[in-house]
């Protein structure tokens, strides 16, 4: 299997390609970086084994589901016995995994039942695509491998396309660096009635876990290859063995259908595109990013669309709720141009304001744009990563943020003249990445505080990344009146609900005291509404 043993070999294979070329067709080249373990001529080189094999519990990561559609759920689960190793405790074998839907959680009801394999070459994870499912539909599922059955996860349909939707509910949550606190949010979510939850990015961190966890303070020590910075496939595996074993981050995804995208920390902090972080060749890095992406897609409820090539995955797409709701979902990662004026807080120039800079990537940008020409929804809803309305710096010195949208005016700008060319009325924008909740108001010109509002921003807190936070940060009066458009500024950790129907939407800002003792309770830190056709946030 791919791994650190074979990276040299993987580097000096691409350090040999024509640069140009390289950087013109990197899915081709990086695809050098997993020759080893893929399939080949349609069928995969480890062989099959019996489930006797398997002697210990599989299905410590538990289950999940995501992407549901109105025919049908993407289920997800890995096989680890020993989730901390990278091989998850699997021997270099194939299993074969049964899986059933039913309409009640003691299975007398069973609707569907099928077998997918678990391969060796992706970890031995597993994506069920069931269908031929009812539309808006709650169903329960379970894996078995041999005498071992996973625990049970309960999910839902989404409503029929064009049918009528009375109201949707549904949950964001972002950031959860594992050695600065506990899950406890998503204890608190999962014991939420939502119909689905978007995680916004920042699902893994890259960082070294100690032996200790960090904040969590554990007396029996974590192993210590977790104790470095994530670059091989063996790496980003481990980590996510470590990240998904967390049981109320389980009984999150026991509960409810994720839809997920990523941001930088599921590869490397505020990488753009093929560009890192750290100066080190293009070639090398896709070689990482291939594998990040790979782990990622092993460890996430994806449909097979979205499984990886090389260093690329296919991560927008499209939901749909009905009529109620259509959800555009971005990567502002994979395909932006890369940050202006050296990265940080900077003032605006003439490198952060040209018109070539994007953020989504052009092509995304159109397909986002043309996909609200043609939408029919009531409320058109894009999960993303980083914040899109403008934020002034507080202290008065002029800078933005060259990561976020305003690194890229000129990317913002054709996307809200797309915007204002749909015709649409609703726009509402989810955002992660800042570790703290914002309410913000989308304006038509942030020069012009009375220009017209054309939609809703709202930001989720992180589940623990940045430590306890407080709920007034230091800057937070500053903040508020360099920018009128933000509407609530919190700096506790949480996650958010938003309830919408024809009418409006209510969104609900959650918070939890404290992530570095687990079990803190749940408050609400601020209530918010939007009326459709009126936008602009107004306190409950």
């Amino acid at each position: 299997m791919p791994g650190s043993s074979s990276t040299p070999d993987l580097r000096n294979a691409l350090r040999g390609l024509d640069r140009r070329r390289f950087l013109t067709a990197s899915a081709a080249a990086t695809a050098l970086a997993f020759t080893t373990g893929l399939p080949r001529t349609g069928a995969f080189a480890a062989p099959a084994a019996s489930p006797s094999a398997i002697t210990s519990d599989p299905f410590t990561l538990a289950v999940a589901s995501g992407d549901p559609l109105p025919d049908s759920v993407l289920l997800w689960t890995r096989l680890a016995p020993l989730p901390l190793e990278p091989t998850g405790g699997m021997p270099p074998s194939r299993f074969d995994v049964s899986w059933e839907v039913s309409r009640n959680s003691t299975f007398t009801r069973v609707v569907r039942r099928g077998t997918t394999t678990a391969h060796s070459e992706f970890n031995h994870s597993v994506h069920a695509e069931v269908r031929g499912l009812d539309a808006a539909t709650e169903y329960f599922y379970r894996f078995r491998v041999g005498q071992w059955i996973s625990p049970i996860g309960r999910t839902r349909t989404a409503p029929a396309v064009g049918a009528a939707v009375s109201s949707l509910t549904f949950a964001l949550a972002s950031c959860q660096r594992y050695d600065q606190g506990y899950y406890t949010a998503y204890k608190h979510l999962a014991e939420e009635d939502v119909d689905a939850v978007f995680h916004l990015g920042d699902y893994l961190y890259e960082y070294a876990v100690n032996a200790a966890a960090g904040a969590r303070g554990y007396t029996e020590p974590l192993p210590a290859h977790l104790n470095h910075e994530t670059v091989t496939l063996d790496d980003y595996r481990a980590r996510y063995g470590l990240y998904k074993s967390d049981p109320d981050q389980i009984a999150a995804h026991l509960a409810h259908p994720f839809i997920v995208t990523w941001d930088d920390h599921e590869t490397e902090n505020n990488y753009a595109g093929d560009t890192p972080e750290n100066s080190v060749p293009p070639e090398e890095f896709l070689v990482r990013r291939a594998a990040a992406y790979r782990a990622y897609w092993e460890n996430q409820p994806l449909r097979l669309p979205q499984q990886p090539s090389g260093s690329d995955l296919a991560l927008y797409r499209r939901l749909q709720w009905g009529r109620l709701a259509q959800f555009d979902i971005l990567d502002t990662r994979q395909y932006r141009t890369n940050q202006a004026n050296g990265d940080g807080w900077k003032v605006p120039s003439a490198e952060s304001e040209a018109e070539s800079m994007t953020l989504p990537g052009l092509e995304q940008e159109k397909w986002l744009i043309d996909g609200w020409r043609r939408s029919s929804a009531t409320w058109n809803i894009v999960p993303q990563q980083v914040t899109f309305a403008r934020r002034d710096n507080p202290s008065g010195d002029g800078t933005r943020s060259m990561d976020s949208w305003d690194g890229y005016p000129a990317s913002r700008r054709r996307v809200l003249d797309g915007w204002k060319a749909s015709g649409q009325s609703n726009l509402m924008v989810l955002t992660g990445d800042v570790h703290v909740h914002y309410g913000l108001d989308i304006h038509e010109d942030f020069d012009d505080p009375s220009s017209p509002v054309l939609g809703t921003e709202v930001v989720t807190t992180s589940v623990t990344s940045g430590g306890n936070g407080s709920e007034h940060p230091a800057n937070w009066a500053a903040y508020l009146e360099r920018n009128p458009h933000m509407k609530f500024y919190n700096g506790l950790r949480g996650y958010t609900t938003v309830s919408l129907d024809a009418a409006g939407a209510e969104i609900t800002y959650k918070n939890v005291s404290q992530v570095t003792t687990p079990g803190a309770p749940l408050s609400v830190g601020g209530r918010f509404v939007t009326k459709a056709g009126e936008p602009g946030l107004v306190e409950a």
